[in-house]
């Protein structure tokens, strides 16, 4: 793997750590459902129970679903708590067969998926 990792640093309380050092766990509050071969996630439209019933025009879902593509599906899938970006990029060699520079691609998607909130990441102790 030749990403450069310098690029790619959290700041924790015991200092940096590499992203692909990281751990990437779904938020509780995410939910994902199938459609076709594709990964839907659900959200809630608002954070509280009485805006939902205040604000929400009738008709409309509580919920806001976001799909995502092949290869967001992928990397979705193995988002479990327990691997780092660094294995999932591992097991993801044969899913991305023959593109260039795909290990960039997932540190960025797993980057964004932690800032749109659908992820946290986390760093593994010892």
């Amino acid at each position: 793997m030749n990403l450069r990792t310098d690029v790619y640093n959290m700041e924790t309380l015991e200092g940096k750590v590499s992203l692909l050092d990281a751990v990437p766990v779904r938020c509780g509050h995410i939910g994902t459902e199938w459609e076709g071969e594709c990964v839907v996630l659900s959200y809630p439209r608002f954070k509280y129970e009485w805006m939902r019933r205040f604000l929400l025009p009738k008709g409309m879902s509580p919920d806001i679903y976001v799909k995502l593509e092949e290869h967001g599906t992928a990397v979705w899938n193995l988002i479990d708590g327990h691997r780092t970006v660094r294995q999932i990029i591992s097991l993801l060699a044969g899913h991305f067969e023959g593109e260039d520079n795909y290990e960039s691609r997932v540190t960025t998607y797993v980057m964004q998926l932690r800032r749109d909130g659908f992820i946290r990441l986390t760093v593994r102790k010892g």
